[in-house]
């Protein structure tokens, strides 16, 4: 993303096109708010969705929790939410590291000498990062001012690991001023959220209420049995693995989030169309393989 291109603002918004919190999503919710003393005067029960947003000075600890007597950290006051991690690479290595685990399994546990603890900490993760340290490699207006190993330092800061496990890299591009003066109204978030919902419905017909009701936790097995590809589809994933480089980890997320897309438009099976965007989310991959 491009400096002022209104990325902490998109991550902002990203909660109100969320469904409602369900009566069990808000009781663990505020049962970890309780713990830590975090609910407002007179709040019983949260009602939206957390959205935080640690400084990049956060340590390990107070990502994931921790203490002599374990508490949760930044993840688990995240838990049903969003975690907006801004400026990604400023983060220390190690914060970004820990986060991997609770991606995958969408809890955290805490060891020490005596017990361990877990931690709910199912969340959405969403991060920005500059192209490069000055921000504006790529930009058509502004020169960068910074050197090959510069950039290459920069982008090494997040590891590959970790932004395997990141299912969209998007390319946010600074907001002309035309755009920032139009008197036209964009697509709301209220409809954003209705098609959020009908998404949601395909899904929860499709896996019942259980704790793999959406898309992003499909086992393999379930991949196997709802992103079946054509001959076409499959030719097209593996020409993107060789070209690319990806993981099997990759592969697994572009089929997950190529069945989203088709749920969106109502769609049955996943055409190529649905691959096309899914792989077109991987900037990143393309990135670092092209380096």
């Amino acid at each position: 993303m491009y400096p002022v291109s209104g990325k902490t603002m998109l991550a902002r918004r990203v909660p109100t096109i969320l469904p409602p919190l369900t009566p069990g999503e808000s009781l663990e919710t505020t049962r970890i708010y309780s713990a830590l003393g975090r609910l407002a005067p007179g709040e019983a029960l949260l009602a939206i969705r957390p959205f935080r947003s640690p400084h990049h000075t956060i340590s390990d600890a107070g990502m994931v929790g921790g203490g002599s007597t374990p508490a949760p950290g930044e993840i688990s006051l995240a838990h049903h939410g969003v975690l907006f991690l801004d400026e990604l690479p400023e983060f220390h290595r190690r914060s970004l590291e820990v986060l991997r685990q609770p991606l995958e399994e969408g809890r955290v546990t805490i060891s020490r000498a005596l017990n361990s603890t877990t931690f709910p900490a199912s969340f959405i993760l969403m991060a920005a990062m500059n192209p490069c340290p000055c921000g504006y490699l790529g930009d058509p207006k502004r020169a960068c001012k910074c050197s090959p190993p510069q950039i290459e330092r920069y982008m090494a800061r997040v590891s590959g690991p970790l932004l395997d496990r990141i299912d969209l890299h998007i390319e946010v591009p600074s907001v002309p001023y035309q755009e920032l003066s139009a008197k036209a109204d964009g697509t709301s978030s209220a409809v954003m959220r209705e098609q959020v919902l009908r998404a949601r419905g395909v899904q929860t017909r499709r896996f019942g209420s259980g704790v793999q009701r959406l898309n992003s936790r499909m086992s393999s097995r379930q991949l196997r049995r709802y992103c079946g590809l054509d001959a076409e589809g499959q030719g097209l994933l593996q020409k993107a693995m060789d070209d690319l480089g990806l993981s099997a980890r990759a592969h697994d997320r572009i089929l997950r989030v190529a069945r989203t897309i088709a749920d969106l438009e109502g769609a049955e099976h996943i055409r190529v169309g649905h691959l096309h965007e899914a792989i077109g989310y991987r900037s990143l991959d393309r990135k670092l393989w092209a380096r």
